[in-house]
């Protein structure tokens, strides 16, 4: 039984710095984590100043181990 979570990802003071080659950027890394941890990526969507994720876990891993590791890897 796999679990959907919804997950969204801040940068620091809420900077509008997410747009063109850095948007680009950080939703590559994301699909390569996720993909490197077997997450499906269910939908996404990058805003200027913030990312929201729908990801679909293995019941076999946590959220948070999933978060934390996502988390501690784009920020």
């Amino acid at each position: 039984m796999d679990v959907q979570v919804s997950y969204s990802i801040y940068p620091k003071y809420r900077r509008k710095i997410i747009y063109n080659k850095l948007r680009r950027d950080i939703v590559q890394i994301i699909k390569d984590l996720c993909k490197w941890k077997g997450i499906e990526i269910i939908e996404g969507k990058a805003m200027p100043d913030h990312i929201h994720i729908l990801v679909k876990i293995p019941s076999k891993m946590s959220i948070s181990n999933f978060m934390g590791y996502l988390k501690g890897k784009v920020q």
